[in-house]
This record gives structure tokens, C-alpha cells and sequence, in this order.
């Protein structure tokens, strides 16, 4: 019995990362160190927010609003690069473009002029300095500056994309809060909102740092992640919701301890949800930037990529969590947590206790056997008669005379 026991923490150990994945019993404690998480949280939401407010966003030209020039990469000369398209826009006015891009391969490749708004002259300056220098080509093959195309973008239309995207927003929290609130309870609600708030903070707060340009696809991006970040809280809230039913009249285990439990049991399925979701978003990233080139493929897998990935971490380590906390406000969940530990402190005492006298009665039986064999012993030897030697009987005699005489 000694050597099972002994032999089950070794078990244990061995089980590898994945098995435990696997089985969700809930070996991963990811409630019970969630001052852990929620330190790790406010640090990253802590720094996206500071990025946010000094260095800000690198906002595309239909934000700031400003002139876009086009050409076709292709010249009489051979492929027209970047820094050759930038050199002759330097030539022209000299100033940089605010950005220079390739988008596309092969004969669709074009090269991006962007820069703040410019006059008809200066557009012109620009186009015969391009053609003059690069010679770029059409799809006929010849050169012209016809195949050299401008347009002009409002900073309104921004405005207004951005407005439209807060407003809806707005709408789809509204309609979350209601909807989580009627089939799950207020502080799930408040809780999926909060991991919500926060994939959108970070994912905006990582645009900032890194630098990546900010388009209507990335509004619109943006607006579709919110989606797959509140599905996978609503599994772990459904998971947590069937573990907790009737939970207040039980003493098996704590509110906090049967989320836990939920969060490990859902922890594989949450893993593999994230990386099918992600595969054709990095295959949209692989397609929209090394193939095509930068464009509105590439904006919408940088927001999809980002915003999922804070997703999945906010489900698990942010969401769960709260709810535990915002739960064990209330006393009922306190006075039942005190039952259970109440219980298994009464448990464990009796353990020890039948486990002392479990000890103490093999010892009296040891002893009360050591006696018992002492006094058989101590029978037997006293009941075993004195070993003397006896005299041999006499033998009668034979042939030798008496002394008498027969008469």
C-alpha cells in the first residue's frame, strides 16, 4: 500500500504538458494565480496606453488626408524601385514623400506616392519628373505619363469612417451587455466586457508601438475581432456556468476552484479554436505582403493577427478571473467556501487521527503477540519434566549358583 502511494506523485510528474491539456483536470492553477495575470494585464494594458498618448498613430492618408500618387513598376529601363520612385519625387519639390510603398508582383506591381495635399502644379512637377526619369509603361508596353495617376483624399472621409465605426461599437456592446446579461448573469457580463475593452486597447496600443498604419481596414479589422474574442469567453462562461450550478449546497469544491476547473476543461479546445482561427489569417498576411505587397490584405491580417491573439490571452487569464472575484463579493460564496474548507480541515484531522490509531493498535498488537509468545515459552518450559538419568534395571542371573545345595 506503502509503495503506491509512494509511486502516484511519480506518476504525476511524469505526466507531460500536453496530457494534462488533454485531460483537463485541472492542473493548471490559472485561478489561483491570477494577481499573477492581473499584474501582467495592467502592465501591458499600462504600456499600450502610454504608446497611445505620446507617440500616437501612424494614420493613413484617408485619415490625414493628402495626395496619392500611382505608377506601374515596369519602366522601358527594366523594374522601377521604390528609392528610384522617391528620389524623383525628391527631385521634383524637394521633399520626401511621407511614404513609399510596392503593392503587387509581377506586371500589376505599382508604385505608392503618399504625401500631404499638393497643389495642381506640384501633382504636374511630380508626373514629368516621374516619366522623365522612370519611364514607366503601360499595359501596351509603352511609356507614358498618362499610366501615372493621382488622386487627392479628404481627411473628412476619415472622420466619418471613424465615427461610424465607434457608433457601431457602441451598438455591438450594447447588444453583448444585454445578451450575456439574460443568458448568463450580470458579473459574466461585466467581466466579458472588461476582456473586451482590453483586447481593443492592446491591439490598439501594439498598432501604436510598431508603427503599423492605421486604414479603414484596420477599422473594419478591428471591428471583426471582437467577435472571436467574445466567443471564446462565452465557451469558458457556458463551461463554468454548467460547473457551478447549484454550487451553494455543495462542499465538494469553491466557486473559484470549480472556474478553474471549467477554464482547464475548456483550455485544449480554446487552443485549437485559436489556431485554426489563425492559419488563414497568416495566410492572408503571407499573401497581402510578400505577394502582393502592402494593401488592405495586409492591413486586416495585421489587426485579425493581433487582435486575436489578445483575445485568446484575455479569455483565459483576464476574464475567468474577474468573474471569480466580482463572485466571492457576495457572502453566500464566502460562507460556502468556509464550508468547504471547513470540511476538509475536519477531514484531514480525522485522517490523522485514524491513521494515529490505525499506528497505535498495530504497536499493542506487536506487543500483546511478544507477550503471548513469552508465556507459551515460559509454559513449555515448565511443563517439561526434570531429564535424570535412571539406573539400568538388573538382569537376573544366569548359570552362577546360589549357594545352596539341592538336595
Amino acid at each position: 500500500m506503502a509503495s503506491t502511494e509512494q509511486s502516484t506523485p511519480a506518476a504525476k510528474k511524469k505526466e507531460s504538458v500536453f496530457h494534462r491539456l488533454y485531460v483537463g483536470t485541472g492542473a493548471f492553477d490559472i485561478v489561483g494565480k491570477r494577481k499573477r495575470w492581473y499584474v501582467f494585464f495592467g502592465a501591458l494594458v499600462l504600456v499600450c496606453l502610454l504608446s497611445i498618448g505620446i507617440r500616437g498613430f501612424n494614420l493613413g492618408i484617408e485619415f490625414e488626408g493628402g495626395t496619392l500618387i500611382q505608377l506601374p513598376a515596369k519602366g522601358t529601363h527594366g523594374v522601377i524601385t521604390v528609392d528610384e520612385a522617391k528620389r524623383s519625387f525628391s527631385d521634383a519639390l524637394n521633399q520626401q514623400p511621407s511614404s513609399a510603398q510596392s503593392v503587387g508582383v509581377g506586371a500589376a506591381a505599382t508604385i505608392q506616392l503618399r504625401s500631404e495635399t499638393l497643389t495642381a502644379d506640384q501633382v504636374g512637377k511630380v508626373k514629368q519628373s516621374l516619366f522623365t526619369e522612370l519611364q514607366p509603361v503601360g499595359s501596351n508596353g509603352q511609356a507614358s505619363e498618362q499610366v501615372i495617376s493621382d488622386s487627392a483624399v479628404s481627411a473628412s472621409w476619415g472622420g466619418e469612417i471613424s465615427r461610424q465605426a465607434l457608433i457601431a461599437l457602441a451598438v455591438f456592446m450594447v447588444l453583448v451587455t444585454v445578451f450575456l446579461s439574460i443568458y448568463f448573469e450580470r458579473w459574466m457580463a461585466v467581466s466579458a466586457l472588461v476582456a473586451l475593452v482590453h483586447d481593443i486597447v492592446v491591439t490598439a496600443g501594439i498598432y501604436s508601438l510598431v508603427g503599423f498604419e492605421v486604414t479603414p481596414a484596420t477599422v473594419i479589422g478591428l471591428l471583426t475581432i471582437l467577435g472571436f474574442s467574445l466567443y471564446d469567453t462565452v465557451v469558458v462562461f457556458d463551461k463554468v456556468k454548467e460547473n457551478t450550478r447549484g454550487l451553494l449546497g455543495l462542499t465538494r469544491r469553491t466557486y473559484a476552484e470549480a472556474a478553474n476547473l471549467a477554464l482547464n476543461q475548456t483550455l485544449m479546445r480554446s487552443i485549437n479554436t485559436a489556431i485554426i482561427a489563425l492559419l488563414p489569417v497568416l495566410g492572408l498576411l503571407v499573401v497581402g505582403y510578400i505577394l502582393l505587397g502592402a494593401g488592405t490584405l495586409q492591413d486586416l491580417a495585421l489587426v485579425q493577427l493581433t487582435g486575436m491573439l489578445a483575445g485568446v490571452l484575455s479569455s483565459l487569464g483576464l476574464a475567468t478571473p474577474l468573474l471569480v472575484d466580482f463572485k466571492m463579493r457576495n457572502p453566500k460564496y464566502k460562507e460556502q467556501a468556509a464550508r468547504v474548507m471547513a470540511r476538509r480541515a475536519r477531514r484531514a484531522s480525522e485522517q490523522e487521527k485514524a491513521e494515529a490509531e490505525e499506528h497505535f493498535d498495530a504497536s499493542d498488537d506487536e506487543e500483546l503477540e511478544a507477550e503471548l509468545r513469552k508465556e507459551k515459552a515460559y509454559a513449555a518450559a515448565a511443563s517439561v519434566p526434570a531429564r535424570t538419568p535412571k539406573s539400568a534395571p538388573r538382569s537376573p542371573r544366569r548359570g552362577r549358583p546360589s549357594g545352596k545345595r539341592k538336595r
